[in-house]
């Protein structure tokens, strides 16, 4: 029996061409414009980090990047029209971690699914400081643990709400020291940050940025900074491990991310243009203006990131049993 050559020869061919034609197609990426969908309100660091992005990459690309504002459904809303969106690199999102890394473990009726998204990079680390308000007795974080340790239950502590990173991990760091604190949770770092200034409560994780102006005038009081590393522009402030609770770190980052699928060629172009746009002097202002730090994660290491974070609140949100089921 004679075996016909063609389309096996036709099917090499189109193999080929597949082969070229996918980094050149990234390569010339974007010929139209692209959606930078924000899952939170317009104003926010996260939409004004997004807008930061779009302007760069809409000089650097010749072609307009739209943010879209989707906020709704504790950031349900903007990560189901990614989710759903052609892996084309032309609708992505800007997000907090949280919807990737806390959500998952809140709830058991999450409205899209985590893994069905190709991650890109870290735009921004913010900077949180554990921080206390004036009249609270402590300069540093073993003093306030003592102080905490003697008058148990009575001292209390402000989150943005119930599942937020502020709130897992005040938890974490009362299981870590044994302090016996009670938790407010409020409504937004915001509505947080006037709590502490109040005295309605005593004590809050923020962003350095949004607290050093009530620093310098005697307002609150900084002890540590709660990250991994000492705040880049605060380095006299150990972190709260070098202060006395080992292990302990806390952070909130944002990212890009796009649907599932998408080729990667096309993620290495998105994240090697937008890393040029965070090398321009308005994006270093701009991060030194917020206490941001930056990233180096490639793409497949931001991926594992993702993982290593999500793990990491999978076990806090455990332990509190902060649970929104």
């Amino acid at each position: 029996m004679t075996i016909n050559a063609r389309p096996i020869l036709l099917a090499i061919i189109m193999g080929l061409a597949a082969m070229v034609t996918v980094p050149a197609s990234a390569q010339n990426f974007p010929t139209a414009p692209v959606r930078l969908i924000v899952p939170v309100p317009a104003g926010g660091v996260t939409d004004t980090m997004a807008r930061l992005v779009a302007q760069g990459l809409s000089e650097r690309w010749g072609q307009s990047v739209i943010v879209d504002n989707r906020p709704g459904g504790n950031y349900a809303v903007g990560a189901i029209a990614v989710e759903r969106s052609a892996p084309d690199g032309y609708t992505l999102l800007v997000a907090p971690d949280s919807p990737f890394t806390i959500n998952p473990h809140m709830t058991s009726k999450l409205s899209y699914n985590p893994k069905s998204f190709t991650s890109i990079m870290v735009l921004c680390h913010g900077t949180p400081m554990l921080v206390v308000n004036q009249a609270l007795p402590a300069t540093n974080v073993n003093e306030l643990v003592a102080h905490v340790k003697s008058k148990p239950g009575v001292i209390n502590y402000g989150s943005y709400g119930i599942g937020s990173y502020s709130h897992l991990s005040m938890e974490d760091l009362k299981q870590r020291t044994g302090m016996n604190l009670v938790h407010v949770p409020y409504r937004g770092a915001p509505a947080a940050l006037t709590g502490l200034l109040t005295g309605d409560v005593s004590m809050l994780l923020l962003n350095l940025s949004s607290i050093e102006a009530y620093e310098s005038s005697g307002k609150l009081r900084i002890l540590a900074a709660a990250d991994e590393v000492r705040a880049p522009t605060r380095q006299e402030f150990p972190t709260i491990a070098e202060a006395g609770v080992p292990g302990f770190t806390t952070s909130f980052w944002s990212g890009l991310f796009g649907p599932a699928g998408m080729p990667s060629e096309l993620v290495r172009k998105i994240h090697e243009d937008v890393e040029k746009v965070l090398d321009s002097k308005p994006a270093r202002d701009f991060f030194q203006k917020q206490s941001f730090r930056r990233s180096t994660l490639t793409p497949q290491q931001f991926g594992e990131y993702v993982n290593k974070e999500s793990a990491h609140w999978g076990r806090l949100v455990t332990a509190v049993g902060a649970k929104h089921d």
